[in-house]
């Protein structure tokens, strides 16, 4: 009667292992497909566009604060909606290169404010491993600022179970003005960050 359960433990952990293999064979799937959807993206999403999506106004108030209103930076946050939906279409559009719900999303650093960055658009799952639901900007993760500084594309793989490829954006003189984030999640619900 004991050979049971040491049949029942022995077929558990088999079938643990091929599991933990499958996910293992899955995530470097997803990150080959990632990293090709930037590869992509870095040559189609225009950083001369990109630097025009936030308005000059949203701009000045991103880092005001009144104690009367908790909420201005937010409130008066605005964007030039050609660029922005011209972006956000190509994002979008990009994000159905992958075979897997997936999301690509815009990141800009933000001009006099050093090691801060914006999540100018965020794509229709908001995935991301580096955003924080109703943050208008973050400290800029070592990973984008070296994406920034050289222009190569970096997989990032700190959260468990998520997938980002950070790519460059290159505007028409050459200079990288921002980054796209390609995410997705190994074992994604394409619902779960929907708010």
């Amino acid at each position: 009667m004991k050979i049971l359960p040491l049949i029942a433990s022995l077929t558990f952990a088999i079938l643990a292992t091929a599991n933990l293999s499958l996910k293992e064979e899955g995530s470097a799937e997803m990150q080959l497909e990632l990293d090709s959807l930037a590869r992509v993206g870095s040559v189609m999403v225009d950083g001369d566009v990109c630097q025009k999506i936030v308005t000059e106004r949203a701009k000045q108030f991103l880092f005001a604060s009144d104690p009367r209103d908790e909420f201005l930076a937010g409130d008066n946050y605005d964007v030039d909606d050609a660029a922005f939906n011209s972006v956000k279409k190509t994002l979008i559009r990009l994000s159905h290169l992958a075979p897997f719900p997936a999301d690509v999303n815009l990141w800009m650093p933000i001009e006099g404010h050093r090691g801060k960055i914006h999540l100018v658009i965020r794509n229709k799952n908001e995935m991301s491993q580096f955003w924080n639901w109703g943050e208008l900007y973050g400290d800029m993760a070592p990973q984008m600022e070296s994406v920034l500084k050289t222009g190569q594309r970096i997989t990032v793989t700190s959260k468990p179970g998520w997938i980002s490829v950070l790519a460059p954006v290159y505007n028409s003189l050459g200079d990288v003005v921002g980054l796209i984030e390609a995410v997705s999640r190994v074992n994604v619900d394409a619902h779960e960050n929907v708010k």
